[in-house]
């Protein structure tokens, strides 16, 4: 009797069974009403008294032991079961989801690209600033609205010398300055980075926004340089078909000056909502670089000549994508931002 029981023992630290098939056909042999399990019980009745207790503990061990096994043996066939039914293996396998660049960037590097065809290179400067590079330097005068608390972000204020003053910069033009300073003519610049105003925040406005500003300097540059490359530019980025306007306006770091539009790129220029029926859309404002700008930055101003011109990209970006809240861009919604994978 005692060699069955050892038999089974080893039968349980061996086993090997794959499916739950094979484990009832053990379950049967083992403790099924003829198993060996339940003829060892039968034949415990015959033992001699001196030896059932020990015997019975043995057989009871076992008896737990094989139960176990087979519970334990069966929980696991029935999870895999389930997981079998519940998971379609023939499904394809999710791929990882795809990166994309943002809007914004997606249109300043569009707008980059398409001057540096025309020789423009790429030039950076702090977002801090101070008064001189912001202000002064362009013809600003004291008593300009731009100085104001309600249009800039003023970090440090000096009353006693504004030049001092250090500010969140309101415009690229600051990085123009800097270029004309270090740089002798000709210069043809193209300065694209974040700036700041101490606006409400809506649909159509932002206290942080982005610009690309453009500058090119050197003898003889005229307006109709200008006009001629930004109709250019607006060509590129908008279709052969877009058309062009200058109206007449002021900068006071330009003279003259001109807000230019484009041709309606929803309706084609017949007039819509977006464009409330003019058939143009305001992108930029542009004009002759002051003399008294020049000058201000050490650059002869009887010999050399030159135009500027600044765009706002979230502004590209929402005719471009017709995008009509300015506050989607600052927002990072993923569903917002997945309509742009596609876009290179």
């Amino acid at each position: 009797m005692n060699e069955r029981i050892e038999k089974i023992k080893k039968e349980l630290e061996n086993i090997k069974i794959e499916s739950l098939q094979q484990l009832e056909e053990f379950r049967v042999r083992i403790t099924g009403k003829k198993g060996e399990l339940t003829q060892l019980f039968e034949n415990f009745k015959t033992v001699i008294p001196e030896k059932k207790k020990e015997l019975g503990k043995e057989l009871n061990l076992l008896k737990n032991a094989v139960i176990n096994t087979i519970n334990e043996l069966r929980e696991k066939f029935e999870n895999q079961e389930t997981d079998r039914n519940t998971i379609d293996l023939s499904l394809p396998s999710k791929q990882d989801d795809i990166g994309s660049r943002h809007p914004i960037s997606i249109a300043k590097n569009e707008i980059l690209d398409i001057f540096k065809r025309l020789g423009f290179t790429v030039a950076n400067g702090p977002e801090i600033e101070n008064d001189w590079h912001v202000f002064s330097a362009l013809n600003f005068p004291p008593e300009h609205p731009a100085r104001d608390m309600q249009d800039t972000f003023f970090i440090a204020k000096n009353a006693n010398n504004e030049h001092n003053n250090i500010l969140l910069r309101t415009h690229t033009s600051s990085v123009q300055v800097r270029v004309m300073e270090n740089q002798k003519p000709p210069i043809r610049v193209v300065c694209p980075g974040r700036v700041f105003r101490n606006e409400a925040i809506s649909a159509r406005a932002h206290c942080i926004f982005h610009q690309v500003e453009g500058l090119y300097i050197d003898e003889n540059v005229s307006f109709a340089d200008m006009k001629q490359t930004l109709l250019y530019f607006s060509h590129e980025m908008f279709g052969k078909n877009t058309k062009i306007r200058l109206r007449p306006s002021f900068f006071p770091f330009t003279e003259p000056s001109a807000e230019m539009d484009v041709s309606c790129t929803i309706c084609g220029g017949k007039g819509c909502n977006i464009c409330k029926h003019t058939g143009w859309l305001e992108i930029m404002g542009c004009g002759m670089v002051d003399p008294n700008v020049l000058e201000s930055c050490g650059i002869n101003n009887k010999k050399y000549t030159g135009y500027a011109f600044g765009m706002g990209i979230e502004r590209m970006a929402m005719l471009k994508w017709q995008v009509k809240d300015l506050r989607l861009y600052f927002e990072n919604d993923i569903r917002f931002l997945k309509q742009f994978e596609s876009v290179t």
